[in-house]
């Protein structure tokens, strides 16, 4: 299927062209009948001659009623723009012209409706003015087709130019991720909740749990039912009209211009960076205005970067990405500003003077079709996942770009793992020279000083700067061994324990070398002492020693026959044997025995 949008001033004949051409009633309001005038969305659909399924949007022409106009035609990549050839060019042609220009439209049909009123030369005339009122916008070389409804003129020749039209679409993505904008909710008896939209990418199926962006909060549905033309479908896909039968909301909760989506595919944002498009100068519209997008209409204040580009904040966060074109309008004359493509859908933060202008300056110079290693340079560190969501990547993609180290789920800019590895190497060796008894500098504190935006970031900036890591810090390789003036007083007690292995030293003895807590530690980490509980302190060599002379006595052994083998205090040998038994060495029997394991 594909869905086409009406677009005209009021009173063009809009509506009763769509009756003609699908025998649908678009108008759903019976004061819409009453009064012959559109007021809010209306839908009909028929085949085309070719076979092609066609939907149609059908948007009011009245300037009071813009902002339904703009919520039918956003979702909608075609357009029938329509003028009635005995009137021509109206004020409201203007607006609708505006807003096709703004959201980028490039296909789609000229139609002069009414052409049973007006003369050969007034047709020709009225085409010759609308050509060049639309000169500026997509639909420049649109075919155009005059037209009656009444008496069937021309709706032949219309149905064929929709047909070529319609051949020259891309064909959307089917596999995709879904954002589908919502532009009605209401409830029916039985079945719940259903909601409408135009899905323009993307597959749905009957089943699926989809997350909906609302108003005020946002939770996930599951889709019970699905349906296209009046017609019960387990899958949709692009582009279609399509009335979703929701599970776990009401209808109240449910408005235009709400988003359903797939879940964690879209980022949801509430500032934008944009370049202007068509329409007035950003250094000449008002700060307050409002923006159209998909079916929404959001109040947002404008900040100018120039007369070209701006940044955006809108007054509710929104599923938007790279590429996606906005609708300004003045708010209080009703008018169109101008259109807008989003550039920078996560843009920082300006918290320090100078920000603006920097980011102004990154902003002016994007790719509008998006860059990502730039994308990626300006933020440091990327997820991937991240980078899909923005619109920057597809589930296609290649490798990264050259200048971007690959670290896990994120793309990392070169010279920012470059800076950071410098930055941890710098701290590391000045904490060792500043204080060689430290562990190193906790991971921690690692984290902190690079402000990583993911703790397993770390690891690899460790390893590439020719780093260490144990228990939990981070060092030069071998700077453990490195005692400076507690090397002395070490090299003193290795003197000692060489001579009596397992005459450990009473903690007065410890005090008298200079060697507490601290220092004791630096040597153990240096392999120069073992450190047993209860203060405990031996060669690293003991156990292998203190096994030689165990493994000759009779098995199984007691403490006490322990101790006197190896000539020491039971202060020594029960910490000790504890040690061999954590070792694996020894095996404790029960209270008073241990074996060696052979």
């Amino acid at each position: 299927m594909h869905v086409i949008a009406t677009a005209g001033h009021v009173d063009s004949g809009k509506s009763t062209l769509v009756r003609a051409l699908t025998g649908m009633e678009p108008d759903r309001w019976e004061e819409e009948r009453r009064r012959g005038l559109t007021i809010d969305l209306g839908y009909a659909w028929t085949r085309l001659p070719s076979g092609q399924d066609v939907a149609f949007v059908d948007v009011p022409g009245h300037e009071r009623f813009l902002g339904n106009m703009l919520a039918g035609i956003g979702p909608a990549p075609v357009v029938c723009f329509v003028v009635a050839a005995d009137e021509g060019w109206q004020a409201q042609s203007g607006d609708h012209r505006d807003a096709v220009a703004a959201l980028g439209i490039e296909h789609g049909v000229v139609v002069l409706s009414r052409s049973d009123r007006a003369t050969a030369g007034r047709v020709a005339d009225v085409l010759a003015r609308t050509r060049t009122e639309l000169a500026g916008t997509g639909l420049r070389n649109a075919p155009a087709v005059a037209v009656s409804a009444i008496d069937g003129t021309g709706l032949p020749e219309l149905r064929a130019a929709l047909d070529g039209v319609l051949a020259r679409v891309p064909s959307p993505a089917t596999d995709g991720r879904v954002r589908l904008w919502v532009d009605r909710s209401f409830t029916i008896t039985g079945s719940g909740t259903v909601v409408t939209g135009t899905l323009a990418a993307g597959t749905l199926v009957q089943g699926d749990r989809l997350q909906l962006l609302g108003h005020f909060d946002s939770r996930p549905v599951v889709v019970r039912g699905l349906q296209s033309r009046d017609t019960s479908y387990t899958s949709v896909g692009p582009v279609s009209r399509v009335a979703l039968n929701l599970r776990d909301v009401s209808a109240a909760d449910v408005r235009r211009g709400d988003a359903l989506v797939t879940p964690n595919a879209w980022p949801t944002t509430g500032v934008l960076g944009i370049q202007r498009t068509t329409g007035v100068a950003y250094t000449d519209v008002p700060e307050q205005l409002m923006v159209h997008v998909g079916t929404a209409s959001v109040p947002a204040r404008l900040r100018p970067f120039g007369a070209d580009h701006a940044r955006l904040v809108l007054d509710r966060h929104l599923p938007l990405v790279l590429g996606d074109r906005l609708v300004l309008r003045d708010p209080g004359s009703r008018s169109v500003l101008g259109g807008a493509r989003i550039l920078d859908a996560d843009p920082p933060a300006l918290r320090r003077r100078g920000d603006g202008a920097h980011w102004a300056e990154r902003l002016a110079g994007m790719d509008p079709g998006g860059d990502t290693l730039a994308e990626v340079a300006a933020r440091g560190a990327v997820e991937v996942q991240h980078l899909r969501r923005l619109g920057l990547l597809s589930e296609h993609d290649p490798e990264a770009p050259s200048g971007i180290r690959v670290l896990g789920d994120w793309w990392v800019h070169a010279p920012v793992f470059e800076a950071w590895q410098h930055r941890l190497r710098t701290a590391v060796q000045e904490l060792q020279e500043r204080d060689p008894l430290a562990p190193g500098l906790s991971m921690g504190a690692a984290r902190d000083l690079l402000e990583l935006p993911d703790e397993r970031l770390l690891s690899p900036v460790v390893r590439a700067a020719g780093l260490e890591q144990q228990s939990g810090h981070i060092r030069l390789p071998g700077s453990e061994r490195n005692l400076g003036a507690v090397g002395t007083a070490v090299a003193e007690l290795e003197r000692r324990l060489a001579a009596q292995a397992f005459q450990a030293p009473e903690a007065d003895e410890l005090a008298a070398l200079g060697l507490g807590t601290r220092e004791l530690a630096a040597a153990e980490r240096a392999g120069r002492l073992l450190r047993l509980r209860d203060g405990v302190v031996l060669l690293p060599s003991a156990p292998a020693v203190a096994m030689r002379t165990l493994a000759r006595l009779e098995q199984p052994f007691t403490t006490s026959q322990a101790r006197q083998a190896l000539g020491t205090t039971r202060r020594v040998a029960v910490p000790l044997l504890e040690h061999l038994d954590s070792r694996g060495w020894t095996r404790r029997l029960d209270a008073g025995h241990r074996t060696v394991v052979r």
